[in-house]
This record gives structure tokens, C-alpha cells and sequence, in this order.
């Protein structure tokens, strides 16, 4: 089934001038800020093309544990020699992590040939310091990558003063909301449109702002059919659900995402099953104070950095010493962090309960 990577095989030989920005185009810039740019670049604001950037890192020693998905070893080659994108200068590269501010920050500004920029914001990597951050994204606070994005489409507006498209997936997809949402008001006029890829959503507070409803308009929200990260949090923009090959949670991934001529392939509906789990998750979250699922994250984010694991590959090398090292952190924890993990998973697992027995209810009266 066709995705991004054979849409470049199909239409990379069409320059921008023959075929203006799309919407796939948008998801494969998203991915592009996956990429490990790390050390191509002298300076933050200098400027080098896509192609030129690909042959730089072939020149270096490529660390496996920044390769977030096998696929991409296929897309940048694709994307660096084909006409579409290979001759797209590319700057302001930023990949910031910083493990006592609990932040995971990385973008990257694209020069598209029609005159505006695109500032793409990358997702959760495979640090745990990323998904910690991601959980955070649920407790109704600012995180610091949320801040981090605001900054970097100013200062990069005052640098490049070009009209923007802002855009990213996952979690990329929230922070380039954010930053359109809070950025100052003269630079989000400068801002034609913000893409969210599958991105969770806002906390109550900001949907209710009136500056989350003046920037509505201008996003445009993509998910796939059993969509679970996208669904998450506050949303009050329309999506457009895409087709996927996948099931469940591996639908996140958008080299799954089904693509045709140059736009998705898109469905009426998400299925049941995603309904189901928003259902789930939402009720959790109105049962459970951000405090209370403060305290349960953190206690499960202490259990798995104990270890002094970074990162999920270095997990993933040694699942079995994973687990092992998992039970002796658990066992060895306070009896009140003990109580709150039972408490919480107890919860979560009454609540599944109920909700499956409601959707079987609901499915026999129709």
C-alpha cells in the first residue's frame, strides 16, 4: 500500500514550482525533524540544503540510537536526491535535552520555494526523558518544550521574517499548537497554517482561552482511523482521518499512513476501538487530580530510571534485565509509592471495565 516513501518515488521528480505544498508534504517535513542533524551544522543560523545535509551525515559516525525508525534509513536518501526536496535549504537546527527541566526539544526550519518557511517540530525520540515529558503534556501544566516552541517561532520569525506553515507529529504536532496559540500577536498574523500529525491535544484551561480560539482556524488536524495519541487531551479543531495499514497504537507511526496522488486516503470515522480508549482515558484523567497523576507518573518514572537506562534502545537491548531491574526497583520502593501504583492501576482497570461493558451494551441495542 502506497505511504510517503512511495509518494516521493511517484512525484520527487515535480519541483515545488509545478506542483505547490501539500498535505503529505507537510507529514514528510514533520518526519524529516526525526532526523539526527547533530553536528552538521557550525552555527544555529546556517544555512546548508536538504541533499547537502544527507551526504554530511553519511560522512559521520552514525549512532544507531538516534535512528528512531528503520524507515527513515529510506527516506532521507529519497528526500536528499529527489528534485522535490533535496534542493530545500534547511536551518535553525536545535536538539536540546535537558533531564532536570524534564525536556526533550529538537526543531528544524525548512525554506520552501514559494516564499514561507516551514518550522517543523519533532516528536518524542527514544530518550525517557521525551516520554516522561509527554506524560507530563497531561497535567494541565506548561512544559517546558511547549515554552521552548514559542521561542523558537519567534526568534525564528525576527530572524527569517517569512510567512510560516508550522507543523509536526506526535508530540511535535502539540508543541507547533502551542507555539501558534501563545507566540506573540503580530507573529502568529505571520503564521498561514499550523499541521498537528496524530498530536495530542491541549489542556482544558487553553481550549477555553480565547487565543486557542482565534488560532482554530488555523489548524489543520490529520489522524489515523484507530487513532490513541491524537485523540488525547482537549481538541475542538474537525480532523481528517486517514487510512491506515496498521491496528491499535502501531497506527501512530506515519509511514503507515496510506497516500494517493498527493493527498491521504481519508475515512468517514475513527473506529470503535479508538472511541473506546479516548472514552477510557478522558474518564481517567476527570477521576485522578493532575496531582495524583503527578505523583503515579513520577513514582513510575523513578522505578525506570533507577537503572540508569537513558533511553529505550538501551532497554530494548536487554528486555529480560529491563523487567528483572523493574521488580527490584518496585519491591525496593516506599510503601506509599507501593499503595498509589496499586490505587491507580486498580482504578484504571475499573474503569476499562465499565467502559467495555457499556460498549457491549451499546453494540446489542443497535
Amino acid at each position: 500500500m502506497p505511504n510517503i516513501l512511495d509518494y516521493i518515488k511517484w512525484r520527487g521528480d515535480l519541483r515545488f514550482s509545478k506542483s505547490e505544498f501539500n498535505e503529505v508534504d507537510n507529514l514528510i517535513l514533520s518526519r524529516f525533524s526525526y532526523f539526527p542533524l547533530d553536528g552538521l551544522f557550525k552555527n544555529l543560523d546556517d544555512v546548508i540544503t536538504i541533499k547537502e545535509a544527507y551526504y554530511k551525515w553519511l560522512q559521520t559516525e552514525i549512532d544507531e540510537e538516534k535512528i528512531l525508525q528503520k524507515e527513515d534509513i529510506d527516506l532521507f536518501p529519497l528526500m536528499a536526491e529527489s528534485k522535490r526536496f533535496g534542493d530545500l535549504k534547511i536551518t535553525r537546527y536545535i536538539n536540546s535535552i535537558n533531564k532536570e527541566e524534564e525536556k526533550q526539544f529538537s526543531a528544524v526550519t525548512i525554506f520552501i520555494p514559494d516564499g514561507t518557511i516551514y518550522i517543523a517540530f519533532r516528536g518524542t525520540d527514544n530518550t525517557l526523558v521525551g516520554w516522561k515529558e509527554d506524560f507530563n503534556i497531561s497535567l494541565d501544566i506548561d512544559i517546558p518544550s511547549q515554552k521552548e516552541a514559542v521561542k523558537y517561532v519567534e526568534e525564528t520569525y525576527k530572524k527569517l521574517h517569512k510567512n510560516m506553515l508550522v507543523g509536526g507529529h506526535s508530540k511535535g504536532g502539540n508543541l507547533a499548537m502551542y507555539a501558534g496559540i501563545f507566540c506573540k500577536s503580530d507573529i502568529k498574523d505571520k503564521i498561514i497554517t499550523i499541521y498537528n500529525n496524530d498530536g495530542p491535544g491541549l489542556s482544558k484551561p487553553i481550549v477555553e482561552m480565547q487565543e486557542y480560539k482565534d488560532t482554530l482556524k488555523k489548524i489543520v488536524s490529520y489522524i489515523p482511523q484507530t487513532s490513541i495519541i491524537g485523540k488525547l487531551m482537549y481538541h475542538e479543531e474537525k480532523y481528517n482521518i486517514i487510512k491506515s495499514t496498521q491496528k491499535g497504537i502501531m497506527q501512530h507511526d506515519l509511514f503507515t499512513w496510506q497516500v494517493e496522488g498527493k493527498s491521504f486516503i481519508k475515512l468517514k470515522e475513527v473506529t470503535t476501538e479508538s472511541e473506546f480508549i479516548d472514552a477510557v482515558i478522558k474518564e481517567w484523567t476527570t477521576k485522578f487530580t493532575p496531582k495524583q497523576r503527578n505523583d503515579f507518573i513520577n513514582i513510575i518514572y523513578e522505578l525506570i530510571t533507577e537503572n540508569n537506562s537513558d533511553n529505550l534502545y538501551e532497554m530494548s537491548k536487554n528486555r529480560f534485565k529491563t523487567v528483572g531491574n523493574l521488580i527490584k526497583s518496585y519491591h525496593k520502593t516506599s510503601k506509599k509509592n507501593k499503595q498509589i501504583i496499586s490505587q491507580t492501576l486498580s482504578e484504571l482497570f475499573n474503569i476499562t471495565r465499565n467502559n467495555v461493558f457499556e460498549n457491549i451494551n451499546n453494540r446489542l441495542s443497535k
